[in-house]
C-alpha cells in the first residue's frame, strides 16, 4: 500500500520548471573568461538579461554536466549559451570586448520569448 502512495506521490508531483539561463562555458587560464569576468561578469545579474537569464559558469575542463549533454559543439572558451526550456536559443563564440557582446547579446535575446527590453 506504502509502495501505491509514493507512486501516486511522484506520479502526481510537479515536473521541474525549465527556466531560462546564459550558460558562459570557460577553461582554465582562459584570458577572454577572465576580462568578461572583470568587464561584464560583476554587474552581468543586474542587467534585464541578467534578471531573464541568470549566468551560469560550465568548465570546459571537466565533463560537461548531465543537464547539458545534449549540447553540441561547444569547443571554444569563452561561449555563451542562451537556453530556454530545454533548448538552445542562441550563441556567442568569443568574448569581442563589453560593446560587442552586448551588441550580440541584443540579437540573441530577441529569440527569448519570457524577454522584453
Amino acid at each position: 500500500m506504502r509502495q501505491l502512495i509514493f507512486a501516486m506521490i511522484l506520479t502526481l508531483a510537479p515536473l521541474p520548471a525549465w527556466a531560462a539561463e546564459l550558460v558562459m562555458f570557460d577553461a582554465k587560464g582562459c584570458y577572454w573568461c577572465d576580462r568578461w569576468m572583470d568587464e561584464v561578469g560583476d554587474y552581468y545579474h543586474k542587467t534585464r538579461e541578467g534578471q531573464a537569464a541568470p549566468l551560469r559558469v560550465v568548465s570546459l575542463n571537466k565533463p560537461k554536466p548531465s543537464d547539458l549533454s545534449w549540447l553540441q559543439n561547444v569547443r571554444a572558451s569563452p561561449t555563451f549559451v542562451l537556453i530556454d526550456n530545454g533548448r538552445e536559443i542562441g550563441r556567442i563564440i568569443g568574448y569581442p570586448g563589453e560593446h560587442l557582446f552586448w551588441m550580440r547579446m541584443e540579437s540573441v535575446f530577441r529569440g527569448l520569448q519570457s524577454y522584453r527590453p
